[in-house]
């Protein structure tokens, strides 16, 4: 499958740099996954495509302030720091930029000595492994030398940083946000329950997947980086259930989606369980967990457009991105919703 047919041409302009003053105000374009009919929305409609019994899986992972700015300390050139995971107690993967300046034994110098590095690895994909040294407790010095890394297409400061947290997020060990997330106000989810919705949460962090391109030609060829997910006895319990009961499972984001997806082809039911997930979910996929997805507009020719394609059609979903874009909905982190289920337009 080549991966040009999951290009597309966006205007600059239709790029979010900033969140809406309320995160529920946003657009959302409603496809039906069975017919490809499109209609348009805004995402404080969402309750009208969920129904008592149904259940909402929402990705609970916090951002953490993983940026980092310091200075090599033989030469004092900058050098930044992305924090992915942590591979070991204080060794971490990161991608560093400029990456022709950090070898094995380069050290590193953050806030004036409170927090230094010295690389001890490399991997094949160009990620350096860093060992951190420190005084005190590792995310305290993090939360104050740490800014929140922001995708790159975001040029604008981010006034308030808590806008890049979805209102539930708890777990710390996000290199990025799960933005499909982000529309939910503590009050929507309310609303949802009050009709009968169960709201379910797993954890998958989000890791170098998200900031890696795919630079294969063809589709199949391309390798997903691992990342952690998690899924309690509760939610399990719950997601089978719904299953048994034939109501809808709707996942909120595709780490949602990829993370329910791993559990079933795994295990042939949801259960509670943790682990590394590098599934790579495109076109001739089968969905065996995932009913409905609430999902934003992705980037072209990323791994999450494929998702996004193999689950409601790519014919449909590049008609729908045309349709998106001639409406001037907003695009990526920042921008409008999607929400694509079974019969979704009748509603």
């Amino acid at each position: 499958m080549d991966i040009d047919t999951f290009d597309f041409e966006l205007p600059a302009s239709l790029i979010a740099q900033r969140p809406l003053p309320d995160r529920d105000a946003s657009r959302m374009l409603v496809l039906d996954r069975v017919t490809g009919d499109i209609a348009h929305r805004h995402f404080s409609d969402i309750g009208a495509f969920l129904q008592a019994g149904d259940c909402l899986v929402l990705n609970d992972t916090r951002v953490l302030p993983a940026r980092l700015f310091g200075k090599k300390k033989e030469t004092g050139a900058n050098i930044e720091v992305l924090l992915l995971n942590e591979e070991d107690a204080d060794e971490w993967e990161t991608l560093v930029k400029p990456a022709k300046r950090v070898k094995v034994g380069t050290e590193i110098v953050f806030g004036d000595g409170r927090l230094t590095a010295i690389c001890i690895g490399l991997h094949d994909h160009g990620a350096r492994v860093l060992r951190f040294h420190y005084n005190g407790i590792f995310m305290e010095v993090l939360d104050a030398l740490g800014t929140m890394p922001l995708p790159p297409y975001i040029t604008e400061q981010l006034d308030e940083p808590e806008r890049y947290q979805t209102v539930y997020a708890k777990k710390q060990g996000s290199a990025a946000a799960p933005t499909a997330g982000l529309h939910f106000t503590e009050e929507r989810l309310d609303e949802l329950r009050a009709i009968g919705v169960k709201i379910c949460y797993i954890t998958l962090h989000v890791g170098l997947g998200t900031f890696r391109p795919v630079s294969v030609e063809r589709v199949e060829d391309h390798e997903m980086h691992a990342e952690y997910y998690e899924i309690s006895a509760g939610t399990a319990a719950t997601l089978n259930e719904a299953k048994k009961s034939g109501k809808g499972i709707v996942a909120c984001g595709t780490t949602s989606a990829r993370t329910l997806e791993t559990i079933m082809h795994t295990y042939g039911e949801f259960k509670q369980t943790a682990g590394w997930t590098d599934i790579f979910i495109y076109p001739g996929f089968d969905f065996r967990g995932v009913d409905g997805l609430i999902t934003n507009f992705h980037l072209p020719k990323s791994t999450l457009i494929m998702l996004v394609s193999a689950f409601a059609g790519k014919e449909a979903v590049m008609r729908a991105y045309r349709a998106a874009i001639d409406e001037q909905y907003r695009f990526f982190s920042f921008g409008d919703a999607m929400y694509i289920g079974k019969g979704a337009t009748s509603v």
